[in-house]
């Protein structure tokens, strides 16, 4: 026999061993799930590579949320915001106005008590579903209770919900076995850069900043007993970004940056801007955007907005954090291999306020869609070329009453506060390996924004050996509600 045919033959084999590999699956997931047309996102499979390396499917919850300056209230419950029925593997949170836009706020001191709260109110709705006894549940609610009588410190906060007390994530996860299979040059320790320790964690304690003191049980309560564990946490005046993750998978990040670029008053304060994310997961880079872009609805100004994105992918820079030679660790936004950008981007409608209103009452999305001005200014070029948006079948998110599900300007009492509904708040993404399964915005009456939330399916690189066990949500069991268009009543 030939070598030709040798190789013929075992490409047979194999081909037969995958298609019944293939055919299991598939009858497995029939008897699960009887309806054809979804069943193959109901199971994925590990992706060999060549280099040793295999992809693996994360689940990825994205959403982003201008709150208007209002602190929330320890009730909050946030469960329904955060879709904890059907648990992702990290979670990616965007917030604006955490703070009022104020003087003070801007120029003097910026004021994280609330973004705080905000921490503390995720993880309850985060690590509650885990199993705790009756003894467990009481110290949580007391340890929660705390934190909105006592002013919270942000930092210690932070420390608290990290999975293991005063760890620090690897600043680079590159090893001798990795160097030797890529290139012949070797990897020196990498060097602590300018990494702030309040973003991450940190050894020191934060002296005189708080009273806030937790018992031992809270503290056990915290760490041991928690589902997700907190990777990240920046604050920028009022825009407020957070990352979490399973906690088993939190190994697994390096290369954790963070970098902010303001572009208020003059480019220099704080108050519009961005907060981004650098970071690696295994051995695929992450970066992720959450802005809060010029305001107005004015004619021209979407043209300050596409400048506000232009010079945010232009001027963000993450600091060198490795000595290695020729290391790959991204520095610029593009440069990362799967991006996600979210925030109060605030492009408006470019139609007056009578004819938007007429077409929200006839729910022609599609009319709205036409005028609106980030698809305008995408599609022709001027701003996100290459990036990506799923379909919107929801309501403009923007400006509503407080506590109300009415838009500003619908009675005689809200007419001075009038603006035109626009889809201000938005998600989009860059890069391959990111599908998006839902695309939806939630009805919450806090501020005059509703928040956004989209649901993603990411490819990882994973090295083989490196992580033995795989995340349960690997099998991708994605809910019927996340493949069906979201209509808003």
């Amino acid at each position: 026999m030939t070598i030709n045919n040798q190789d013929r033959k075992k490409k047979s084999i194999f081909q037969k061993l995958f298609s019944m590999r293939d055919r299991n699956a598939r009858t497995m997931c029939k008897e699960a799930h009887s309806n054809s047309a979804i069943e193959s996102l109901f199971f994925s499979r590990s992706l060999s590579k060549p280099n040793g390396h295999n992809v693996q499917s994360f689940r990825v919850f994205v959403a982003t949320w201008n709150v208007g300056g209002k602190s929330p209230h320890s009730g909050l419950n946030l469960d329904d915001f955060l879709q904890v029925n059907n648990q992702a593997d990290i979670y990616i949170l965007g917030f604006q106005e955490t703070v009022p836009l104020n003087a003070g706020n801007v120029l003097v001191i910026e004021d994280n008590e609330p973004a705080a709260k905000w921490l503390t109110l995720i993880n309850q709705s985060l690590n509650k579903t885990h199993s705790l006894n009756s003894r467990g549940l009481k110290s949580a609610a007391s340890f929660s209770g705390s934190l909105f009588f006592q002013k919270p410190s942000l930092r210690k906060i932070s420390k608290t919900f990290r999975t293991e007390s005063k760890r620090r994530l690897k600043t680079c996860n590159c090893t001798t076995e990795l160097e030797r299979k890529s290139s012949k040059e070797f990897c020196f320790p990498c060097q602590q850069s300018d990494i702030n320790e309040d973003d991450f964690s940190s050894e020191e304690d934060d002296e005189g900043t708080s009273n806030f003191e937790m018992s031992d049980v809270s503290t056990s309560f915290c760490t041991s007993q928690m589902k997700y564990g907190l990777v990240a946490s920046k604050q920028m005046v009022g825009i407020f970004v957070t990352i979490w993750m399973k906690k088993e998978l939190v190994q697994h990040v390096s290369h954790l940056r963070i970098s902010c670029t303001t572009r208020g008053i003059m480019g220099c304060l704080g108050n519009k801007g961005c907060i981004s994310v650098s970071m690696s997961f295994h051995q695929t880079s992450f970066c992720f955007i959450c802005s809060h872009l010029a305001s107005g609805e004015k004619e021209g100004d979407e043209l300050r907005r596409n400048l506000d994105v232009i010079e945010i992918l232009k001027n963000t820079q993450f600091p060198k954090i490795c000595r290695t030679p020729n290391s790959k660790v991204p520095e610029k936004i593009l440069e990362h291999e799967r991006i996600i950008w979210l925030g109060d981007l605030n492009y408006r409608i470019a139609l007056n306020y009578h004819d938007t209103r007429k077409l929200l009452e006839q729910n022609n999305w599609d009319a709205l869609l036409n005028k609106d001005q980030l698809k305008i200014e995408k599609d022709a070029g001027r701003v996100f070329k290459g990036w990506q948006e799923g379909k919107i079948y929801f309501a403009p998110t923007y400006k509503y009453s407080y506590n109300s599900d009415t838009y500003a300007g619908e009675t005689i009492k809200t007419k001075n506060k009038r603006r035109t509904p626009a889809w201000c708040d938005r998600i989009l993404w860059h890069g391959k390996g990111i599908r998006q399964l839902s695309y939806i915005r939630g009805e919450s009456r806090l501020s005059d924004h509703r928040p956004v939330c989209a649901i993603f399916s990411v490819d990882v690189e994973v090295t083989e050996g490196g992580s033995k066990k795989r995340s349960s949500s690997t099998n991708m069991k994605v809910g019927i509600e996340e493949l069906l268009p979201f209509t808003s009543k």
